[in-house]
């Protein structure tokens, strides 16, 4: 049973509480996953004033940004199934006070592996937060409330990406990079002390906890990110490349073995053999490996080549998450009318038109005269591919097994960008540490290249017919 399907049949039986409580309680829980939002995108625009604060290499930028998404997205099912066992309160509150001691120690982080450490507790706590937190708001609303309470969760995720470009450049303009962190501990604190008296605790219902999974996942994603980092600084055929992704290749098969053999497993590897939820998982990898690699390349390209503040490269960024945002308002409407396969299609189609012009940048030429129409246009199409991959992997999933199915997928949401950032960090390996812009142009021409063989794909792997409206949610 998911953290979600718990939550309902407990929400069920205890009277919602009184309403005042109940939306303050909504709005303390949005601030939390807002943080959470906000250490992806507003590190982003951080990243080249903590490389030279902390004389990061290429490698460590890479994994400023990976070691967060690696373990949010590698242990939130498990972080679901613990909220299951031993109350969404309890765990809720947990994973925000790890997040924010994780915060507070990245801040003051005074070299990479400090910094990373930091990430890596960052994305543990957060893991823990946010299925709670998503646990908690279906239990404390019901009916039309619960629908538009949610409503107002999945519209945070738009939101915080738009916000989290502008403060975090704000911030690292400001009073410097460090308060990207620094920030969460007030917020957090602020949460801490005032949720326990809006929520009521729940028991939990006892299950057994598949932890052998959980740590095989994020293992073998780890494994595969290292390698691929690596291969842009020694080359594809060296050692430290391919022995990596040979463990985790080996750990992939092992948590495939071990899952079928569970009683109790993370995750029902048979679910990935359903054509809906392959495709809909597909898509989600390609759609948040571009989006990342947009942000972590034109943030390094406008502030490391073209010498912009940290303000102005968020300012920037700001159409893009617009755009995104209005590609998933497009793609919700026009999956019932068109279908969700020429939505997909047409959506990658926009995607590997933005990619190629981006390759038009260049070290003398206005951004907002390049950059900016590449990066709008390639948004506004993955907008649209977020909502199709959610409503097609969700298609023909009984209801008792939608919750589990919006997990997987919001677990390849994270785990989608950590590969990507990974991938085209490493491609653009020359332009990352030399400034020069073919590194650059050669990763956007493989962000075209693969938009467009994803495009030819989901013209063959999209059921045909008309999408209903997607019920489940991911983090962002």
């Amino acid at each position: 049973m998911t953290h979600t399907e718990t939550a309902a049949r407990s929400g069920a039986t205890a009277g919602p509480a009184p309403d005042r409580r109940r939306w303050a309680a909504l709005t303390l829980l949005c601030l939390a996953q807002f943080m959470l939002i906000l250490d992806i995108t507003a590190v982003n625009v951080a990243l080249p004033a903590m490389g030279r604060d902390l004389l990061l290499s290429r490698e460590a930028l890479t994994w400023a940004i990976t070691a967060y998404t690696l373990c949010f997205g590698g242990l939130m099912i498990l972080g679901g199934r613990l909220a299951d066992a031993l109350g969404a309160r309890r765990m809720m509150l947990a994973g925000l006070m790890i997040f924010v001691a994780a915060s507070a120690a990245t801040g003051l982080a005074g070299n990479t592996a400090m910094l990373i450490g930091g990430r890596i507790g960052q994305g543990a706590g957060a893991a823990l937060l946010s299925p709670a937190a998503l646990a908690i708001v279906t239990t404390l609303f019901h009916g039309a409330e619960r629908a538009k309470a949610l409503g107002v969760w999945a519209a945070l995720a738009g939101a915080g990406s738009a916000l989290g470009n502008l403060l975090g450049g704000a911030l690292t303009a400001g009073p410097g990079w460090r308060w990207i962190f620094y920030i969460n501990l007030p917020v957090g604190l602020v949460v801490l002390a005032t949720l326990p008296a809006l929520v009521p605790a729940r028991p939990g219902r006892p299950a057994r906890l598949d932890v052998a999974g959980a740590l095989l996942v994020t293992g073998g994603t780890g494994a595969l990110i290292y390698g691929l980092v690596k291969a842009g600084d020694s080359g594809w055929g060296s050692a430290v490349a391919l022995l990596p992704l040979a463990a985790a290749a080996a750990l992939y098969g092992l948590l495939a073995v071990a899952e079928r053999r569970s009683s109790s497993p993370l995750l029902d590897v048979r679910m990935l053999t359903r054509r809906p939820v392959l495709t809909g998982v597909f898509l989600m990898l390609v759609a948040t490996g571009l989006l990342f690699g947009y942000f972590f390349l034109g943030s390094i390209y406008l502030q490391h080549v073209r010498g912009y503040s940290a303000l102005a490269t968020g300012l920037l960024f700001l159409p893009m998450a617009v755009a995104a945002a209005a590609g998933a308002h497009l793609a919700s409407r026009l999956g019932g009318v068109i279908g969700t396969r020429w939505v997909a299609v047409t959506a990658l189609a926009l995607v590997a038109a933005g990619s190629a012009l981006l390759t038009q940048i260049s070290a003398t030429t206005s951004p907002w005269a390049t950059l900016l129409p590449g990066l709008v246009t390639g948004a506004l199409g993955i907008g649209a591919i977020f909502v199709t991959a959610t409503s097609t992997a969700l298609a023909d999933v009984p209801p008792h097994q939608a919750g589990l199915t919006s997990a997987v997928i919001s677990t390849f949401h994270e785990v989608g960008g950590g590969i990507g950032i990974a991938v085209l960090s490493t491609i653009a390996a020359a332009g990352i540490t030399h400034g020069t812009i073919s590194g650059f142009t050669h990763a956007f021409t493989l962000s075209a290249l693969t938009a467009l063989l994803a495009a030819a794909g989901s013209a063959f792997l999209i059921p045909p017919g008309k999408s209903q409206p997607a019920t489940g949610m991911h983090g962002h």
